[in-house]
């Protein structure tokens, strides 16, 4: 199995999470986003997943690009060690908040997104850092919301065991606190992803933790 990945992608990032969590073993391929004029745009890559974009992962013939399929996948080929509740209302509510995350927060602060604000529509940085912020903000208001709300959320995201829920909440409160946001305006994400942080599965997760770290 070969992760191809970069250690700052949030949504890299959550597949190591659950490879971990399911003590699946893989090759991290490291593909740097901006060094080399992006290496996700190499041809090399681009015969990997002609999306440009990471993470990709390949396990025997198939090859998935999308985070959110290649953690189903890993869930239904590697059924140990569950990231999705037993009951249908679960893992319903479970697959909502990580695209929360992975469809209203991440998409519009993603790389090539905060590029294109700096280089065709002429924002300056603080102009991109207040984008950022906002679209976090507004997400994570949403979140907290959904979590607090809700009797199904225990001491993660959803029940006592992490879920694939906690894979997503865990990058996006790092990327929020790499742009100086008070996450503890939000005590019921502050709450999960302190607990989550503190797991090995999430601990060998970490940017800090991968082979391309800068």
């Amino acid at each position: 199995m070969k992760l191809y990945t970069y250690f700052r992608s949030s949504a890299a990032y959550r597949v190591r999470i659950a490879l971990n969590l399911k003590g699946l073993a893989y090759e991290a391929v490291p593909v740097h986003l901006l060094r080399d004029g992006g290496q996700h745009l190499a041809q090399e890559y681009l015969a990997v997943n002609p999306s440009a974009l990471v993470p990709a992962l390949q396990d025997d013939a198939i090859v998935l690009s999308q985070s959110m399929a290649i953690l189903e996948y890993l869930e239904e080929a590697y059924p140990a060690t569950p990231l999705l509740p037993q009951d249908l209302v679960g893992r319903a509510r479970v697959r909502e908040l990580a695209q929360i995350i992975g469809c209203d927060i991440h998409p519009v602060n993603n790389l090539r997104v905060l590029k294109y604000l700096v280089k065709h529509l002429g924002q300056d940085e603080q102009a991109k850092t207040d984008w950022y912020r906002h679209w976090i903000i507004e997400g994570f208001r949403s979140l907290e919301a959904h979590l607090a709300r809700n009797p199904g959320t225990g001491t993660f995201c959803h029940g006592d065991s992490p879920t694939i829920a906690d894979c997503f909440l865990v990058p996006q409160v790092f990327n929020a606190k790499r742009f100086d946001i008070d996450v503890t305006a939000y005590p019921t994400i502050a709450r999960i992803n302190d607990l989550c942080v503190d797991l090995p599965a999430f601990k060998a997760a970490h940017p800090s933790q991968q082979p391309d770290a800068e």
